[in-house]
């Protein structure tokens, strides 16, 4: 067997560990609830199984592709799976707090691993003319896993049991194991790196200061933000120390990110408007299963369908934008801008939900949306590796991915923000409307069977739990105007990528001409966007 195709059976195993390290991720949030109850956690402590797992991941990220040319890819890359295994088959028996975190924050870190890991992978075994193909591979984490994850949370929480919300991860890192070990070559480590001082200071910086952003977004709400001594020193570490590991960088020779790729345009373009892609990727993912739950009263079970078949789609739109972006005629700016417009088409119908919508009227959109996703992500993930030469991929995989795992924990903040702050206003509005008619909530002797009010002409309630369904009415009519927010707020957003679109990136190529010859016109190096 050649070497080619015995990386590409690496390739396949990197695939499937981000997969098991992605639904982890995904599922375990899904099934929150089921979990807790399992193990007996009520709510605030239940918060930071989460928060713990996500400010690890981001460490994973922004280390990991560093520490595989430091240690060898192939023995990193074993470890990482390893440590991905044995960190989640213990969860489900462990009732002790700490050590429950403690378990989280490994699984975090090998999770938060995997993803860079799998970027840093298909760009090196994969020749220019199938270079797409393994991009398409890599955003399936962002596009289908998301998807994936509501179907397996609604298979273990309610046909099977809750505690294979871990246990998928055995089969799945023991099949990655097999074929890494059969596929990579182990490369020489470059141990003398840890020596560097600054190397020091920088890994501190990063320990230190990401954790605290993703526990400032993801805490924030729950705790009142700044009347929070944990909140208000998580935002002052961050303000100290995201400027002092910027700085440090820039002088090492060695660093974990290269901050000099940001002045190439088209990596500017793809670093920014992966995160903003990462934000906008809730309207088709978080809010319609928030919606589904909370107003139309899903399980895990009942909206999986949606998401399954969006899953599914995702597996032929990727093949199929990386094929059509493999021609040389096809601009790919022309291919994320009509994503876009897709995209926003998709929300501002999303936008007319209200509280008879059950998941019927969301397929058709979510399947527009899907679409969107592809278009917008494959040419964003193709300027970035373009942009980039091979010795540079270390360093352009953690600065891809380290900001998107705490723009995924951004989404979820400016969900709840969402909800804290315009759901009130709601709130308030819709009481006072129901004080201002208040008569309307009377009726005579002679009602209109298909709509009955809750009181009696005595003020007594017509049933024992009229005032409670209309307390739960009103609840849905709030729930309804924060996801019309929602998708607002995702359009606005989309627009601001739409404008990034057409200022910042230049005419990007296929891997097969801009990494193999010269392409046509005035861009003749992948580094022309330097200019």
């Amino acid at each position: 067997m050649s070497p080619q195709t015995r990386s590409l059976f690496g390739l396949a195993g990197i695939i499937i560990l981000a997969m098991s390290a992605s639904l982890n991720e995904q599922v375990s949030s899904q099934g929150l609830g089921n979990i807790l109850g399992g193990l007996g956690i009520s709510h605030d402590p239940g918060t930071w199984f989460t928060t713990v797992y996500s400010a690890a991941e981001v460490v994973g990220m922004a280390m990991a592709p560093w520490l595989s040319v430091t240690f060898g890819m192939k023995r990193f890359v074993l470890i990482v799976a390893l440590l991905t295994v044995l960190s989640s088959f213990p969860i489900p028996f462990i009732h002790n707090l700490t050590l429950l975190y403690g378990m989280r924050i490994l699984q975090g870190v090998s999770g938060g691993c995997t993803i860079p890991l799998l970027m840093s992978i298909a760009l090196k075994v994969l020749a220019p003319p199938i270079r797409l193909y393994g991009l398409a591979a890599y955003a399936l984490t962002a596009t289908c896993f998301p998807y994936l994850s509501t179907s397996l949370a609604g298979l273990w929480t309610d046909l099977v049991s809750w505690r294979f919300i871990f246990f998928q991860s055995i089969p799945l890192g023991a099949m990655a194991m097999a074929l890494l070990n059969f596929g990579l070559t182990d490369t020489e480590p470059k141990l003398e790196r840890l020596k560097e001082r600054s190397f020091h200071l920088s890994t501190v910086l990063i320990i230190i200061t990401m954790p605290a952003i993703v526990v400032l977004l993801a805490q924030g709400d729950r705790l009142d933000w700044f009347n929070s001594p944990l909140i208000s020193v998580c935002a002052l570490v961050a303000v100290v120390g995201l400027p002092l590991f910027v700085m440090n960088e820039i002088k090492r020779k060695e660093p974990f990110f290269r901050f000099s790729l940001l002045k190439r345009r088209n990596f500017l373009y793809s670093i920014v408007a992966l995160q903003i892609f990462v934000m906008l990727s809730i309207s088709s993912s978080a809010i319609p299963s928030q919606f589904l739950t909370a107003v139309a009263g899903y399980r895990p079970e009942q909206t999986y369908l949606v998401t399954a078949i969006i899953a599914c789609l995702q597996l032929v739109f990727l093949p199929l934008m990386a094929i059509i972006l493999n021609y040389e005629w096809v601009d790919s700016r022309i291919v994320s801008f009509l994503g876009l417009v897709c995209l926003i088409s998709a929300c501002c119908a999303n936008s007319f939900v209200s509280a008879e919508w059950n998941r019927n009227q969301f397929y058709f959109w979510q399947a527009v949306q899907g679409l969107a996703g592809a278009m917008i992500v494959m040419p964003i993930l193709m300027g970035a590796t373009n942009a980039v030469m091979p010795q540079e991929g270390p360093y352009a995989a953690g600065m891809v991915n380290a900001p998107r795992a705490i723009m995924q924990v951004a989404g979820t903040w400016l969900v709840q923000l969402a909800f804290h702050w315009r759901g009130s206003l709601h709130s308030s509005r819709l009481t006072d409307w129901l004080g201002l008619h208040r008569y309307s909530l009377f009726q005579g002797n002679n009602p209109a069977w298909q709509h009955p009010a809750p009181l009696t002409p005595t003020g007594q309630t017509r049933t024992a739990g009229a005032v409670a369904a209309l307390a739960k009415q009103l609840h849905h009519q709030v729930t309804v105007l924060v996801i019309e927010d929602l998708f607002m707020i995702i359009i606005m957003l989309a627009a601001f990528l739409l404008l990034w679109l057409l200022i910042v990136p230049v005419r990007a190529y296929p891997p097969r001409i801009a990494l193999a010859s010269p392409p046509p016109g005035p861009v003749t190096t992948p580094n022309t966007s330097d200019k």
